[in-house]
């Protein structure tokens, strides 16, 4: 190997010049045959930064021919995203040379000539040359080193992930063998670690779910995912909790289409408590007499109650899927509410007519509003519809009785205005035969003389 200490190289005793040729060609061969022989790549640099010689190795990792490098500078094999990096460690280490690595606090990287930029590291060594001193990089492909400590992160990642989880994490095999559970798992179903590894997974499943498991392991078998399964689970003490399994298969290897499916992992969350607050909410919602729908943002029914069932002679699992203003006399009447909600976030007391399949219609005021997740990103909308049929016709009937109520009331009026004018009419004819009375000669007397 070439020395490391940065000390001249030592000079022979005085030979003839036949004997001194012949003892440098030598050196030549063997130092080349050295630098061959180095499975890493090895590089010569002068002061300048030129590069003086390079071996096979560098020839295979960079892509470049032996002569298209000698004479070029080092920074051929540098991306041009670090071009002064080199430079500042390569002068640094001509001022205090020594044997160190370049890439103790440095992401270092070569490029070959396609242009493919890969991490090296790289180790600096200096000879003293006839010439002047080189600087002999050692340049070693850390590609495979780099995938491996990510791939060690991103375990220890994964393993933190898992350990800190609150979802319960399981690991089985292919016949449902529990390999691994997490202190989530733990708390969620009462067993230790030690007591259910190596146990049946079946072990937690519900008395009246028994086929459950072995279909869920025949679908990971055949490369399937199971997501969002709301099931039932029973726990060490015997009590029975409600939970979402997500089911995927696990590979070996990195999980590519020739790795093989090995196991099964299992994510359960406790929806115990939500699905309870669901069906009480559920119960309140089907208890209602209106109609009450859920809507996408697309206009679409996501959801209705018995309801609306009965409002429009349907059943449940048909409505849902098709278009919310199918249902009333005026869709076009319908969209434009629905779309004001959207805009408004709400709309009160809004007059629409639903028809039935038998074609029986129902008149309804309809309330909506928008629904938001956590994070307020709206979902769609929630409305109601109340049936006003019967105040709407009691209300037509009100009106058509008091409108005959003020016919009668005008008839009357006018019979009383007619009535009054025909006493009014007696009495000024009583009055005007009164006066006559007074000067009717048939009377005997005299006119203007009592009787």
């Amino acid at each position: 190997m070439p020395p490391q200490t940065g000390k001249p190289m030592p000079k022979a005793p005085a030979q003839s010049d036949d004997a001194s040729q012949e003892g440098t060609s030598t050196s030549a061969r063997q130092f080349k045959s050295l630098l061959e022989a180095v499975p890493d790549a090895m590089v010569g640099v002068d002061q300048a930064g030129v590069i003086r010689f390079v071996n096979g190795q560098t020839e295979l990792l960079f892509g470049y021919d032996r002569d298209d490098l000698v004479g070029q500078p080092i920074e051929t094999l540098v991306p041009e995203s670090f071009p002064q990096v080199h430079p500042a460690h390569r002068e640094g280490y001509i001022a205090d040379p020594g044997t160190r690595a370049m890439g103790l606090d440095l992401e270092l990287t070569g490029r070959q000539r396609d242009g493919t930029v890969f991490p090296v590291d790289i180790t600096l060594s200096r000879i003293d040359a006839e010439d002047g001193p080189l600087v002999i990089a050692v340049v070693r492909d850390i590609t495979e080193r780099k995938r491996a400590i990510n791939h060690n992160h991103r375990i220890g990642r994964l393993a933190a992930i898992v350990e800190y989880s609150d979802d319960a994490i399981i690991g089985t095999t292919l016949d449902g063998t529990i390999t691994s559970w997490n202190p989530a798992a733990e708390r969620m179903y009462g067993y230790s670690r030690a007591e259910i590894i190596d146990k049946p997974v079946r072990l937690l499943t519900h008395g009246d779910r028994t086929d459950e498991m072995t279909d869920i392991l025949a679908k990971i078998r055949a490369g399937q995912h199971v997501e969002h399964l709301e099931t039932s689970r029973d726990r060490k003490d015997g009590t029975t909790i409600r939970v979402s399994l997500t089911v995927s298969p696990i590979h070996d290897g990195n999980g590519d289409a020739n790795s093989t499916i090995v196991g099964a992992s299992t994510i359960a969350r406790d929806v115990t408590e939500q699905m309870q607050a669901f069906e009480s909410a559920r119960s309140m919602i089907e208890s209602s007499l209106d109609s009450l729908v859920s809507i996408s943002p697309e206009g679409k029914i996501t959801d209705a109650n018995e309801a609306t069932v009965k409002i429009t002679g349907i059943p449940r699992e048909t409505l849902i899927g098709t278009a919310f203003s199918d249902y009333f006399t005026e869709p076009e009447k319908a969209n434009e509410i629905y779309q004001r909600v959207f805009a408004h976030g709400m709309a009160v007391d809004y007059p629409l007519t639903m028809h039935h399949r038998d074609g029986t219609l129902t008149e309804v005021l309809y309330n909506a509003s928008v629904y938001r997740d956590a994070e307020g990103v709206v979902l769609g909308v929630f409305a109601a519809a109340r049936d006003v049929t019967k105040q709407q016709k009691a209300q037509r009937e009100s009106a058509e009785q008091l409108g005959k109520e003020l016919g009668r009331l005008a008839e009357l009026e006018r019979f009383q205005r007619l009535t009054v004018g025909r006493e009014l009419k007696m009495i000024e004819l009583k009055k005007e035969n009164e006066y006559l009375r007074k000067f009717n000669p048939a009377d005997g007397g005299e006119p203007g003389k009592a009787h």
